[in-house]
């Protein structure tokens, strides 16, 4: 099992329309390909921070998940060419490996 948390930070004024862009669209979309997401979240100290973690069985399946959005259609030409005009740069992706009391197993 691995997890992936990824944080963005956000062009200014945008965080409310990526939130609602990410939980209309974007995860929707992912979830119908087979990803499984677990928390999105806003920052309470920084309004141009989102956070957000999915999980995976293995690599595999990670690989197999990010082809079947990353090169579909719907995230080329639906979804990917609206994301710049709110996310300045992904500031951090890190995958996650829980240990062995985590609840997150």
């Amino acid at each position: 099992m691995l997890f992936e948390f990824r944080h963005y930070k956000l062009q200014d004024d945008k965080r409310d329309d990526w939130v609602t862009f990410m939980e209309s669209t974007i995860i929707p979309f992912q979830q119908s390909q087979g990803m499984v997401v677990l928390g999105s979240f806003i920052d309470e100290e920084d309004p141009n921070s989102y956070h957000w973690i999915r999980r995976f069985c293995d690599e595999s399946e990670r690989e197999a998940q990010y082809a079947a959005v990353y090169e579909s259609d719907t995230w080329k030409n639906e979804i990917a060419p609206k994301i710049p005009e709110m996310i300045d740069k992904v500031v951090v992706v890190r995958r996650l490996i829980p240990t062995e009391h985590s609840g997150l197993q």
